[in-house]
């Protein structure tokens, strides 16, 4: 970490395939915002500065606000934890977009916030939550180990009070009267996690096993998500997205489009030229 920095105060790269730069694209442009759980305004100074969105901040801790504070229209100090949050917003219009990214896991209830969340937003409007996903390989590995170390960002933030597997992020939006519109998975190989020595460290046996899970590379999830009641088509949770999402599974489509590509190319008639 940078000196000076708060502990989850970090740079965006809005081209890259991470989950900040996801919640970005998911919230889009020109939109009255909430954003929950702010901390510093990593991802809140992107929204109003690239994507011109009018931003109220919610936030606990002090030393986050006032870094994100240049960057929200309104900023408001409420504990998340605390059921009557949502009075704080009474006397403001709903929102177009409420936005988690990477909050949830942080608290007690987070069927009950999220529940709360959409209550929040307006008529065409919804929802954008990112979670760490538990059932990453390389937690699997340190369990295995019988390492669990709580850390101080990651997949084993300390702050962390709940964990959540790809069917509990799917039944946590269910609960809460929503639908999943849309998702992306954030994929990162074991070794490149903040796990790499654990993994390393695994018998070869253990890395190949637990590989060949289809959540394997799986980091976070990020999603799109509206009321139930809406009339847009509402999707499901899938190993088979993930897998395809992996870099690996990529490349290996991006050659047999390109093998399958080349194959037309050889097959495709000479051009007969008369004169």
């Amino acid at each position: 970490m940078k000196e000076g920095r708060h502990n989850y105060e970090y740079d965006v790269n809005t081209n890259s395939d991470s989950a900040a730069a996801n919640v970005v694209r998911f919230v889009g442009n020109g939109k009255r915002v909430l954003e929950l759980g702010c901390g510093p305004g990593s991802i809140t100074k992107i929204l109003a500065a690239q994507g011109q969105c009018m931003v109220t901040g919610m936030e606990f801790d002090s030393a986050a606000i006032e870094k994100a504070t240049p960057f929200c229209q309104t900023i408001l100090q409420a504990d998340l934890n605390a059921e009557d949050w949502p009075r704080l917003l009474d006397e403001m219009d709903r929102f177009d977009v409420v936005v988690a990214a990477d909050v949830l896991e942080h608290l007690y209830n987070p069927w009950r916030t999220l529940e709360q969340m959409a209550h929040l937003i307006n008529e065409s409007g919804y929802l954008v939550i990112s979670l760490p996903h538990i059932g990453h390989a390389a937690v699997m590995a340190c369990l295995m180990s019988g390492d669990f170390e709580y850390r101080d960002w990651g997949l084993l933030d300390r702050t962390h009070i709940r964990f959540f597997g790809l069917k509990n992020i799917e039944q946590l939006v269910t609960k809460a009267g929503l639908k999943i519109l849309d998702v992306r998975y954030i994929t990162v190989p074991p070794k490149k996690t903040e796990f790499a020595a654990q993994w390393a460290n695994s018998s070869k046996q253990v890395r190949q096993t637990l590989r060949s899970s289809p959540y394997a590379s799986l980091y976070q999830v990020v999603i799109k998500a509206a009321p139930a009641s809406r009339s847009d088509a509402g999707i499901s949770l899938t190993p088979e997205q993930v897998m395809l999402a992996t870099p690996s599974a990529l490349k290996r489509r991006m050659d047999r489009l390109t093998r399958k590509f080349r194959g037309l190319i050889r097959k495709r008639p000479s051009a007969t030229i008369k004169s």
